[in-house]
């Protein structure tokens, strides 16, 4: 038995692959699989043609994949073709990156999980149920918080000419963008929100400019206001947080948590070690019986 383990945002995907005694064997990454944004065929495409996955597709029974946007069966469904077309012999089963992360970062105690990543959610795990409160909205109408939503900031602000003046040097002379490249990007070309959640990197290299620290701090109060307060054990569960905003920008998240005295629990860039743990405990021996 060799099982294949999959955590994927929208940006990038991250797999590990484990034996049936749970040894890992391999790690390696893609891009990341939405199906909002990409057809079975596109992750047939890039499945096969990794030199990784060739060598394994064979031999892998079992293939675990938590992604973004698959949130209901018709969505799952799309990434599922395309990963049973790559791997054949496998039992494939599709879920949302929501139950991925809230089995990572289960801990024992029932709590809310948070994505705040390229795109943000949430969810409340009690060791049995996966279950939200409120809808996932997208890039467009929700993701608080997350590096699509400070990226449509940066770039409006970009074109108002908002910016501090220095910023806006150093903007223009590390990306050289037009507002013309600027609009096609956002609404004519493939994968807007990977584009405007790209500009965290710009975010982080200025964030203690007061501008961005007003923006770092109202996202992360919009997203708990909307996402975790939604959930009614918030105050006495511990609120987990998954994802590279979260991460790196940890010191504002926990101010803001701070607040509203949230108990933080786990704050964790990738949930790929802590999702094979999870299999290695609660599903594989069931896979054995």
């Amino acid at each position: 038995m060799r099982v294949l383990i999959a955590d994927s945002g929208s940006t990038k995907c991250d797999w590990q692959l484990l034996d049936a005694s749970g040894k890992e064997i391999m790690e390696f990454h893609t891009m990341g699989f939405n199906p909002y944004f990409h057809s079975a065929d596109k992750v047939e495409e890039v499945m096969s043609a990794h030199a990784d996955v060739r060598s394994i597709c064979g031999d892998v029974t079992h293939v675990y994949f938590y992604g973004a946007g698959s949130s209901t069966a018709p969505l799952c469904a799309i990434i599922e073709e395309g990963l049973q077309r790559v791997f054949q012999s496998a039992e494939v089963k599709v879920d949302h990156d929501l139950v991925g992360a809230a089995y990572s970062t289960y801990d024992g105690r029932p709590g809310v999980t948070c994505i705040i990543g390229t795109g943000s959610n949430s969810c409340h795990f009690d060791g049995d149920e996966v279950t939200e409160e409120v809808p996932a909205l997208a890039y467009i109408l929700g993701d608080e918080a997350s590096g699509s939503w400070h990226g449509k900031r940066l770039l409006a602000a970009r074109l108002y000419r908002h910016l501090p003046a220095e910023v806006e040097a150093d903007f223009d002379a590390t990306y050289g963008f037009s507002k013309d490249d600027i609009i096609d990007r956002v609404y004519l070309e493939p994968d807007p929100n990977v584009f405007l959640a790209s500009f965290m990197t710009f975010i982080g290299k200025h964030r203690s400019q007061p501008l961005f620290q007003a923006w770092l701090s109202e996202g992360f109060r919009a997203f708990l206001n909307v996402h975790v307060k939604c959930f009614d054990g918030w105050r006495n569960e511990p609120v987990h947080f998954i994802g590279s905003v979260a991460y790196h920008f940890q010191e504002e998240l926990r101010a803001e948590c701070a607040k509203d005295g949230m108990e933080v629990g786990s704050i964790i860039k990738k949930p790929i070690d802590g999702l094979a743990s999870y299999h290695l405990k609660h599903i594989l021996p069931n896979l054995q019986d």
